[in-house]
């Protein structure tokens, strides 16, 4: 979370954020409860461990209810308890009307959330793949090799 204050509480640090969003003040505390941070409350942002820091970083994001959520490797150094908590967070948040757009590289993760998959490739969009569909993975790693051997063939023949 870059806009964290190492030297404030976990608490203190979701009351800001909150503030800072225009959220009631009974926000960071709907936020410490859902993401299971209560024990965390009263401890100092900069002395938590990086997942419990993401952890933060996710609740102060998400806390007062966006209607656009855009999120890189969100699931970064979490452990599996509060990956089950993103997913759900998420989740709802979709269902509550929000656009929810997430960029990462674990496919099986995003699959269980996603109504759309689109692939990126060197800046670009190049297709996109069912989140229903088999081996997800393999299918990824097939289209980003035919576009790299695309782009080296289209870079040969312009040489």
């Amino acid at each position: 979370m870059p806009s964290a204050y190492p030297e404030l509480t976990t608490r203190e640090n979701l009351q800001i954020a909150a503030r800072l969003r225009g959220a009631a003040p009974a926000t960071a505390e709907e936020a410490l409860d859902e993401w299971h941070l209560g024990a965390l409350a009263g401890r100092r942002f900069g002395r938590l461990s990086l997942g419990n820091r993401q952890r933060v970083g996710l609740a102060a994001a998400l806390q007062h209810h966006p209607r656009l959520i855009v999120l890189d490797e969100p699931s970064n150094a979490l452990d599996p308890a509060a990956v089950l908590l993103l997913r759900d967070a998420l989740t709802r948040r979709a269902r509550a009307g929000a656009a929810v757009l997430v960029s990462s590289h674990h496919l099986d993760e995003v699959a269980r959330i996603a109504h759309r998959i689109m692939i990126m490739n060197a800046g670009r969009l190049i297709g996109n793949l069912d989140p229903v569909g088999a081996d997800l993975e393999r299918a990824f790693f097939a289209r980003v090799l035919a576009d790299d051997e695309t782009r080296t063939r289209t870079r040969r023949g312009a040489l």
